[in-house]
């Protein structure tokens, strides 16, 4: 069975580095497949937080991880540094898909992708909200 590659560096827009930490690897000896999530997520939340359309305590608007997946190519393990890619794949009314991607500092093949579809809803109600037009021109960059 033959499986599509996963995405080269160059489509992805924006990037941040993590470092992998010596409890990230299991009893395999490489890093374990829940850490990746942390990861993809917290270089969304990253990126949100820059560009000023996450604000923990004060958005009207949250987001809520409706659907997420993560496909594997190579391993990575302590030490290395990681370089996470950010790509916007879809923008719906209310709802953005994210995808990402990880690679060893330096490679260009990636270790794993992932995608991470979030609805935005209001934060009392708890039901979709339209995203705003400054968050779907910042976002937009990112397609």
């Amino acid at each position: 069975m033959s499986r599509a590659p996963l995405s080269p560096r160059s489509e992805y827009r924006c990037w941040t580095q993590v470092s992998t930490r010596w409890h990230d690897n299991d009893v395999y000896g490489h890093v374990n497949n829940a850490v990746y999530y942390g990861w993809f997520d917290t270089a969304v939340n990253e990126f949100l937080i820059e560009n000023d359309l996450l604000d923990f305590a004060g958005n009207d608007l949250i987001g809520l991880v409706v659907e997420s997946g993560c496909r594997y190519a190579a391993p990575l393990a302590f030490p290395q540094t990681i370089e996470i890619g950010l790509r916007i794949g879809k923008i719906g009314t209310s709802s953005v898909t994210y995808q990402l991607g990880a690679y060893a500092k330096g490679s260009e093949g990636a270790a794993a992708e992932c995608r991470f579809t979030h609805v935005y809803v209001d934060r009392e109600t708890r039901r979709p909200a339209p995203l705003p037009p400054v968050w779907r021109a910042i976002l937009n960059e990112l397609i």
